[in-house]
């Protein structure tokens, strides 16, 4: 294999070419340093918070395929990727692993201590997700708290603090996080009930669409409470009412189980976590608090 062949496999290995992991990580970093500053951050706090959760998110991913060498050539959706395929060996996705974790490190040096301190666990988090699903019912919950400790980091990064907001912001986006990663796991329902792996979609059984609509609904009504507490004003609303209608369409895709359409009512939160960002950044525009 060649330079160039490479490099192309090894960003398929850390999902650069679905850029979906990166926005659905992104979202709720935003909302916590937009919420943390009451409107625009700080310029450099948000270019190295935009790089290190690509790069993060990069690792994650890397990792994830490392934990499921075994696994992805049995399951249809991941069998041709790059390590399923034996195009990369495991020395070298936990070398890039280990690069790309390093690099993410080093951009957070120029924030204060206990930005730096809070990268410890958001390691290990991001770290130690892929594993959870040999023996955690809900994995995706897991999931929901790595991909919520960008909240915590944005606040201690922009105000050096961790006020009891980002625990309410952290629990809203657990249950959106679930929500959609649920929609994810009824994708390959049926490799897994195969391969013997745990998943929240395995795990509600029957009532996995049911709780789909149910996290999705606590998510809307937490982000409703944070409103209140925070007090915002009709932007902030304007946004969730847009979730809340794309949320409602996601039900269409999903209702009847649809492999294909359940993986694209995943994507469709995208849409969701911008609406949200959209409400949020346009509220403290127009009403600066």
């Amino acid at each position: 294999m060649n330079i160039a062949d490479r490099i192309k496999t090894y960003a398929q290995l850390m999902r650069l070419d679905k850029p979906i992991g990166i926005l659905l990580l992104l979202w709720p970093m935003l909302w916590g340093l937009w919420f943390a500053a009451q409107g625009l951050p700080d310029e450099q706090i948000l270019v190295i918070f935009v790089l290190g959760t690509v790069l993060m998110r990069s690792a994650g991913c890397v990792i994830n395929d490392y934990a499921d060498r075994k696994i992805d050539p049995h399951v249809e959706r991941t069998k041709n990727r790059p390590m399923a395929a034996g195009r990369v060996s495991s020395k070298e996705a936990l070398l890039l692993a280990a690069g790309l974790s390093i690099c993410a490190f080093l951009l957070i040096l120029p924030l204060n201590q206990l930005t730096i301190l809070l990268s410890v666990p958001a390691l290990f988090l991001a770290a130690s997700y892929p594993f959870t699903k040999r023996f955690f019912a809900m994995p995706q919950a897991y999931l929901g708290i790595a991909f919520s400790f960008g909240i915590p980091m944005a606040f201690a990064a922009q105000t050096d603090s961790l006020p009891p907001i980002i625990w309410i912001l952290m629990l809203a986006n657990l249950f959106w996080v679930i929500a959609y990663d649920t929609e994810y796991a009824i994708v390959d329902k049926p490799d897994d009930l195969k391969i013997g792996i745990q998943t929240s979609a395995i795990t509600f059984g029957r009532f996995d669409v049911l709780g789909v609509v149910v996290c999705h609904a606590c998510f809307l009504a937490i982000m409703l409470i944070i409103g209140q507490m925070q007090q915002m004003n009709w932007a902030y609303y304007a946004g969730l009412v847009t979730a809340c209608g794309l949320i409602a369409y996601q039900y269409t895709l999903i209702r009847n189980r649809d492999r294909a359409l359940c993986f694209k009512a995943f994507l469709h939160n995208n849409w969701v976590g911008m609406v949200v960002f959209a409400g949020i950044a346009l509220d403290f525009l127009i009403f600066p608090h």
